[in-house]
């Protein structure tokens, strides 16, 4: 493949002109962290491989999006023809523009010494080891294939950064000036602060949301820093090989067809909430752990939310009719929602974007924006 024009069109779509990380993703021959990758058909995932179709290999790697790699326990490169694995995606090649994105939040300089947590498909640690000296990369992930995997094709293109196959979340070895996370996480591993330096800048997301926080650590051993005004939704780091169901079983069937304790109308209409990315940040914040989905068909609208303790709501709708509500479980999900709702339509905005942050040595994280806060 002549990849090099490929590059070159990627750089000038996923960065800014003059930004000194375009020429690095002209340089990456990205098709090579990525030789097989999964498209979801339907309700599961078919597999593609890339020498066997340059075209589309260089489409798909050339293009300025995710590509799924893993999904649940199965990797791309391991799969034979005709699986067709159903469930969540558990690794990925990030978007190209996203990834530089969370570099420029790092504020990396010359001479760092960079932790790169999540390596995939091994694209962001190539990148890195191409703005800093090499040995001053560490890139990190839970799964020992991938980390193998992305040795072997750094190496291929020259490039020796230090891969360690651990649990991103546990004990670090080392000390760093820049943490960059592209898995999120619900509470900041103490390892995290632990092995930053003072000074040093911590860049993670918060699993669930889509919210980036930027912190500096203190003397004191504390970080400080801010919800960032940009966007980003990373896998949630993960333990094991797979992400669990929090869900008691058969709960999402309820919440999609039967009928509540309480039957209400709402005047708030149908809300698809993973297209309302903000109101689903706070969602989480709010009620941790909340699944939701939505559906249209036929003009009809209907959301539905579960918590694992049980709770649950559905709102349907059809045209501009009376949104009906059904809720069961010891909380109305369906009141959390319109009470962050309720606050967008009298303030304007919601308060997490653009909050103060404060992550203790312990790794809890509190949010702060004029009177309102919160703690994760």
């Amino acid at each position: 493949m002549q990849w090099e024009k490929h590059a070159a069109a990627l750089a000038d779509a996923s960065t800014d002109s003059g930004s000194r990380w375009r020429p690095l993703v002209a340089a990456v021959p990205r098709h090579r962290f990525m030789p097989r990758w999964w498209h979801r058909r339907g309700d599961a995932w078919a597999l593609h491989d890339g020498p066997s179709d340059e075209a589309a290999w260089a489409q798909h790697a050339y293009a300025d999006r995710s590509v799924i790699t893993r999904v649940g326990p199965d990797h791309a490169d391991l799969a034979e023809y005709g699986d067709t694995p159903a469930g969540l995606p558990t690794s990925s090649a990030t978007l190209p523009s996203l990834v530089v994105r969370m570099f420029q939040h790092a504020r990396i300089t010359d001479g760092c010494e960079l932790l790169d947590v999540g390596t995939g498909s091994g694209y962001g640690a190539a990148l890195a080891a191409l703005r800093l000296e090499e040995h001053r990369v560490t890139s990190i992930d839970v799964d020992a294939y991938l980390v193998n995997a992305a040795r072997h094709r750094l190496d291929r293109i020259g490039l020796r950064p230090r891969l360690e196959a651990t649990d991103g979340t546990g004990t670090l070895l080392g000390e760093y000036d820049r943490i960059v996370a592209t898995v999120a996480v619900r509470r900041v591993p103490p390892s995290w602060l632990a092995a930053l330096r003072p000074g040093g800048r911590l860049v993670t997301t918060i699993s669930e949301t889509t919210l980036i926080v930027t912190a500096e650590k203190r003397e004191d051993g504390t970080a400080v820093g801010r919800v960032e005004w940009d966007r980003a939704g990373f896998m949630q780091a993960r333990a094991g090989s797979d992400y669990p169901d929090t869900l008691p079983d058969g709960l999402r069937d309820t919440a999609r067809h039967r009928d509540g304790d309480s039957i209400t109308g709402s005047d708030f209409p149908v809300l698809d909430i993973q297209e309302a990315w903000d109101v689903a940040a706070m969602l989480s914040i709010e009620a941790p752990g909340t699944v939701y989905g939505f559906d249209e068909t036929d003009g009809c609208r209907v959301t539905w939310l579960a918590h694992p303790d049980g709770s649950w709501a559905r709102a349907s709708s059809s045209g501009t009719g009376t949104t009906v509500v059904h809720q069961s479980g010891p909380r109305r999900l369906w009141e959390v929602l319109n009470g962050i709702r309720g606050y967008w339509l009298a303030h304007g905005e919601l308060p997490v974007r653009g909050a103060r942050v404060l992550i203790t040595p312990d790794g809890r994280t509190r949010l702060a924006r004029g009177s309102w806060r919160a703690a994760l």
